[in-house]
């Protein structure tokens, strides 16, 4: 019964995700629909500035909070209603924000641990113990995994809070600046075609260059493990020229 108390707060997240998901919500943010219905968003922004803008920090916490995929498409709309730089700052709230509450919640759920971790923070674990600081840093600068999956395995790990609020501010606005700028983008470039889509919108200079980036994020991984495959064998090269001598 205990157990169970531990975690029902994870449950409910995962319940609200699931909620949150089959109502439809993530579909009428797709680019698409918001330049069907621009003139009536704008019209509603303008009525209500205060609670368009809560409003979207609340949709985007509950919906980080719950881990569900397809937040890119919250946090491009934030760009698309808002502007590049008034998204973000919307977004990085939101972002933070369920964040934390997804940490919080699957740390109480898991306690002390478990004897059996999920195969990811297993493999994870070894590094982390090492060097918590580095780890954490770069499992939320580069997207080995999604980012509420990160959440939950930081949480599994103990990572302290102040490193875990530090590293997700740092490494998630990051990514949310380049997102927000890539629903900024689309809104310019859409609004300029009348709404119609086709690959003249990828070179867009306010699209490619986020998407850009975000590409080199993704490539990350792989140009680190090569980096250090190689550190590796050259310093096994190494010791054997010396045990040699």
């Amino acid at each position: 019964m205990s157990r169970l108390r531990a975690a029902l707060p994870l449950i409910l997240l995962v319940i609200a995700g699931i909620v949150l998901f089959s109502s439809g919500v993530m579909d009428r943010l797709h680019p698409e629909q918001l330049v069907q219905h621009q003139a009536q968003m704008r019209a509603n922004i303008e009525a209500a500035p205060w609670l368009s803008r809560l409003t979207f920090i609340g949709l985007l916490t509950l919906a980080m909070s719950t881990g569900i995929p397809g937040t890119v498409l919250i946090i491009m709309a934030g760009g698309f209603a808002f502007g590049a730089v008034e998204g973000s700052i919307y977004s990085s709230i939101g972002l933070i924000l369920g964040t934390l509450i997804l940490f919080l919640a699957s740390r109480y759920a898991f306690g002390a641990g478990s004897k059996h971790p999920p195969a990811l923070v297993d493999k994870l674990h070894h590094g982390f113990e090492r060097h918590p600081v580095a780890y954490t840093m770069f499992l939320r600068f580069v997207p080995v995994a999604p980012f509420g999956l990160v959440t939950v395995a930081l949480a599994w790990l103990r990572c302290p809070l102040w490193l875990f609020v530090g590293a997700s501010w740092l490494g998630g606005t990051v990514s949310t600046i380049f997102e927000t700028s890539i629903g900024a983008g689309l809104g310019e470039a859409l609004a300029q075609s009348h709404g119609r889509f086709g690959p003249g919108l990828l070179m867009q200079r306010g699209v490619w260059m986020p998407l850009t980036a975000i590409a080199v994020l993704a490539l990350l991984p792989l140009l680190v493990e090569r980096f250090t495959r190689r550190r590796h064998k050259s310093a096994l090269s190494d010791e054997s020229v010396t045990s040699r001598h």
